[in-house]
Parts: C-alpha cells; sequence; structure tokens
C-alpha cells in the first residue's frame, strides 16, 4: 500500500519547510518535493495543513481492566486518534493492580486485539515485588511506575529501604507520581476540622499542596542521585519544583527527567469557581504563578515532555461532593488542540510542541523508530488545519465517560487525519474500525 501525503508543511526537528512524503506500508518512504503520483494507492492533498509526527503521550489510564465502566482500551485509544495521539503508555494502576509479569502481558493481549494507537504499559512497583520488577523486559515495557503517594489498590511504595532497593537494582527508567503522602492526610485533617465533609473542591491545591509535591520529589531526585537511577517525574505542578531541574545538558545524557500535563499548563485554581471537580486532578491544579513557572520551565527545557494523565471517570462520579469525587479526567482527544490553541495565544512555538510531544517522549523513553518525520521510521503521522475551528461538544466527545474539561471550548485548529503505522486511522471526524495498533519496542 503506497500513500502520497502531497503539498503538506512538514514540523520536525526544529524546522518547518514544504514537501510531499510518500508512505510504503507501515514506513515513511520518502521526503521531497515532486514525488511522482505513479503506482500510488491513495494521494492526500495537504495543501495549507500542518503535517506532524504522531504524539506520543507518556502517561494515561485507560481503566482496563477492572474499571471499564469508565473507559477501556479501545474507547480511550479511539478518542486519543482522534486527537492525534498514535502511541500510548499505560499506567497499572488498574484492578487487578500490574504488578506481575503474568498480570502485564494480560494487559498487552487485551491491547493486541483492541487498541487503534500504538501501545506499551508499565510495570507496577508496590513495597513487596522487587522479584517481579527486575524481571521486567526493557526491550518491550515503556518501564517502571512508582506511586510515592496513594493510589488503587497496594501500589503506595511508602517504605524507604523497599525504595531504595528499587532505585538501586532496577536498571530501566523508575517514572513516578510524587505527592507526600503524611504532609496531605495532615492538610485533609485540617480542612476537615474547618469544613465537616463540606470541603470544597477550591482547597484540593491547599489539601495536595505544593509542600506535598516538593517534599515527595525532592526526596525522589536525592535518592535517584544517590543510587545512579534513571528517573522521570510524571506530572510535576508546582514553581518550587521547578528549581529540582536543569537544562544544562542535552535529554540523551539527563539521568533525571521531567513531565509536565495540559491541564496543569492550561488551568489554575482560579478555574475551580467554574470547572469545579471537572478539574481535580492528583496533583492538584494549583496558582496561577506555579502555571506561569511550569510554562518557563517547559519553555527553557528544564521540562522535557508534555503529557495528558488522560484519567476518565463517570459524570456520575466526579458530579459528587468533593470529598467523594474521584481525581482525573479525559484528556486524549483534545491535548493537540490546546497546545495548538497556546501556539495561537502566542504561548509555545510549534516546533516546541513537536519537541515536547513528539520527539522529546521518543528520546526519553528510546522508543524504536517512532516520533520524528524520517525515511524509515514508522508512519505515525497528524495532519492539521491551523485555520479551521473545532468546538468540542457532547455529541463530539470520544472517551467511553463523554465528557470533557474542555466542553464548550472552540478550538481555532482541527485534526483532520491520523496515521498509524501508515494507516489512515482518522480522516475528517471519522474513525478507521481497523485497529492497526502495534507494541512499542524500545532502543535498549
Amino acid at each position: 500500500m503506497k500513500t502520497l501525503i502531497k503539498n503538506a508543511t512538514l514540523i520536525n526537528e526544529n524546522q518547518i519547510f514544504e514537501a510531499d512524503l510518500l508512505i510504503e506500508n507501515d514506513l515513511i518512504k520518502k521526503i521531497g518535493k515532486n514525488i511522482s503520483e505513479n503506482d500510488i494507492d491513495k494521494i492526500i492533498d495537504a495543501t495549507g495543513k500542518y503535517l506532524l509526527p504522531g504524539i506520543i503521550d507518556d502517561q494515561v489510564h485507560f481503566r482496563e481492566p477492572g474499571l471499564t465502566w469508565k473507559g477501556d482500551i479501545e474507547s480511550e485509544s479511539r478518542a486519543a486518534i482522534a486527537g492525534g495521539i498514535t502511541s500510548f503508555m499505560e499506567q497499572p494502576n488498574t484492578v487487578p493492580n500490574a504488578v506481575t509479569q503474568e498480570l502485564l502481558e494480560e494487559k498487552y493481549k487485551i491491547a493486541a486485539e483492541k487498541s487503534y494507537s500504538n501501545y506499551s504499559f508499565l510495570m507496577g512497583g508496590t513495597n513487596d515485588n522487587l522479584e517481579e520488577l527486575l524481571k521486567t523486559n526493557p526491550r518491550n515495557v515503556a518501564g517502571i511506575k512508582l506511586f510515592l503517594g496513594s493510589s488503587t489498590g497496594n501500589m503506595l511504595v511508602d517504605n524507604p529501604e523497599t525504595l531504595e532497593n528499587i532505585f538501586s537494582k532496577v536498571k530501566m527508567l523508575i517514572c513516578v507520581h510524587c505527592e507526600d503522602e503524611a504532609t496531605i492526610q495532615q492538610n485533609l485533617a485540617e480542612a476537615k476540622k474547618e469544613y465537616g465533609d463540606e470541603i470544597p473542591v477550591e482547597m484540593h491545591p491547599k489539601i495536595r499542596s505544593a509542600e506535598a509535591c516538593y517534599i515527595s520529589s525532592s526526596k525522589a531526585i536525592e535518592l535517584a542521585k544517590k543510587t545512579g537511577a534513571r528517573l522521570h517525574v510524571f506530572h510535576l505542578s508546582t514553581a518550587k519544583e521547578m528549581e529540582l531541574f536543569n537544562n544544562d545538558i542535552s535529554l540523551e545524557n539527563k539521568k533525571i527527567t521531567a513531565e509536565v500535563c495540559v491541564h496543569h499548563l492550561s488551568f489554575n485554581d482560579r478555574d475551580y469557581a467554574e470547572k469545579g471537580n471537572f478539574i481535580k486532578w492528583n496533583p492538584a491544579v494549583k496558582s496561577e504563578n506555579d502555571q506561569d513557572e511550569l510554562w518557563k520551565a517547559l519553555l527553557d527545557d528544564r521540562i522535557d515532555v508534555i503529557a495528558t494523565d488522560h484519567a476518565p471517570h463517570t459524570l456520575e462520579e466526579k458530579s459528587k461532593k468533593y470529598l467523594d469525587a474521584p481525581s482525573g479526567g479525559p484528556l486524549v482527544q483534545h491535548a493537540l488542540n490546546i497546545m495548538l490553541e497556546h501556539y495561537k495565544n502566542g504561548k509555545i512555538s510549534l516546533e516546541k510542541i513537536v519537541e515536547k510531544m513528539c520527539h522529546n517522549p521518543a528520546i526519553l523513553f528510546e522508543i524504536e523508530k517512532r516520533g520524528y518525520i524520517k525515511v524509515g521510521y514508522k508512519a505515525d503521522l497528524v495532519l492539521v488545519d491551523l485555520n479551521k475551528k473545532y468546538a468540542v461538544s457532547k455529541e463530539n466527545i470520544l472517551a467511553k465517560c463523554g465528557w470533557s474539561p474542555f466542553e464548550g471550548t472552540e478550538f481555532h485548529s482541527k485534526i483532520t487525519h491520523t496515521f498509524v503505522n501508515g494507516n489512515l486511522v482518522f480522516e475528517n471526524g471519522e474513525i478507521n474500525p481497523e485497529k492497526f495498533g502495534e507494541r512499542l519496542l524500545f532502543d535498549r
């Protein structure tokens, strides 16, 4: 199968240029001007559109197995390709938790049948599964995930000796959620004294405070430096944490890397009044100053990656009072849209969006032949129209939960085409019912 994308404006490796691109089977075959149309099965005229590498989202929760009333691999990967996300890395706090090799491989088997996009699953750490962690294959598993704040089931790793053992012995990339549980519980107790069970959602960033984040992330980084572990800190949310990261060496040489999520870039604590529990995440959306400092760190390369932490819950669950409403929300369908909106507003360049959402996840996780527009690489690609408006409504939300924190928003750019492994899987709002997702492989 040969597909020719003509007259596109490519964004790749800090360059923007016009070219044609030839896809043959699952690979990018040729990039250049005036590529011959002979023997081509499908031609797409991309005049006026921008061609990006497929987005790689290094942190999602697709809820399968065990939580499939919220979402599942099929429904959420479907939403992902509509949002230009061609590869995802899913977290282990499903039910049961993916904390044995057998349970981890069961998730891969489900994805092999159900995923529209490329996939990998992180192996979960606990206080007592070091032997299982050490069995993890670095060639076909993205990494190890540790929750250093509360999570589903037995996934809180809070034993200092165990934590040091994991950091010392695991030779794979270790990804961490950093919030100090003792600080959170103390803050929660104080809030309950003041408000009883009717705590307002505006207290969320005070309960899951900047201090709780900094205590935990600084300890994790200190331990990584002590042990030489390769550490990636997920969903940073505070100004103070930015002092923990540097930009004085290239990403390829960093041992400690950082991620920010689209919601921490797009919302701050003033938005709780309107959005309520629909922007309740862990870590919490915090102050405007925190938001501003995250942007600074992203743009000066102290923060390496933009992700979603897509974590759907039902409308019924999110509509409960603050203490009973779970944290998290659906974001994969609109993450690229909101970043393009930030571009339109002058906050970030197109080249930097591609760097942080495509190139850098590929570098950081050492993903094989993805994340770039290069000959010989997998043809995971996204076409966007920067001059076509797109309004988010209940009717076009694809996440199973049926809502979005961006519902009612009119974006000024639209994703028109998504390719996964050379296959056109999304075209002008229509999903190809065939599934072409593959298991990600890693150059390790």
